[in-house]
């Protein structure tokens, strides 16, 4: 029988690959569930039930009028990594749904930004064994600098899935 969500099984099934295609091929298949995510470039560099680690490169598409990384892509990379390390823990029964998104602008953004979200072993063990329920996925943005442009409280909630 196998075990983890949807997006856990999936990940192992990568885990043969060099990295390099590993998470090319994750990014791509995340892309076309969430189209947003591969509109603004949303890149992933490592995924386990513990981490999700992401990245925005500072494009074009992504920018805003002083050059930066836009505000709303900034709260998309910090969703998209919280979402993700809940989505490796998530049972299949259930749904994930962001509950809240609070983001709070510190300074201007130098250059490409990374996202980092984490799950402790306590959470991830509430996640997998209560029917529902909510949690704070902390997570953590950078800039090229390794400064903290945003401080984010992504609060996350899972419910049983309906039949339909």
């Amino acid at each position: 029988m196998e075990t983890g969500s949807r997006l856990y099984r999936i990940v192992k099934k990568l885990d043969n690959l060099p990295p390099w295609a590993r998470w090319r091929l994750l990014t791509w298949a995340f892309g076309r569930t969430v189209r947003f995510v591969r509109t603004a470039g949303v890149q992933f560099e490592d995924l386990t039930e513990e981490r999700a680690l992401l990245h925005i490169p500072n494009r074009k598409r992504v920018q805003n009028h002083i050059g930066g990384v836009h505000a709303a892509a900034m709260a998309l990379l910090a969703e998209t990594a919280s979402g993700a390390v809940l989505g490796m823990n998530v049972p299949d029964d259930r749904v994930p749904l962001l509950k809240s998104m609070q983001v709070d602008y510190m300074k201007r953004a130098k250059g490409d930004l990374w996202a980092e979200a984490t799950l402790d072993a306590a959470a991830r063990t509430r996640i997998r064994e209560e029917e529902k329920g909510e949690i704070v996925v902390p997570v953590r943005v950078t800039d090229e600098t390794g400064e903290e442009p945003v401080q984010c409280r992504m609060l996350w909630a899972w419910v049983p899935k309906h039949r339909r």
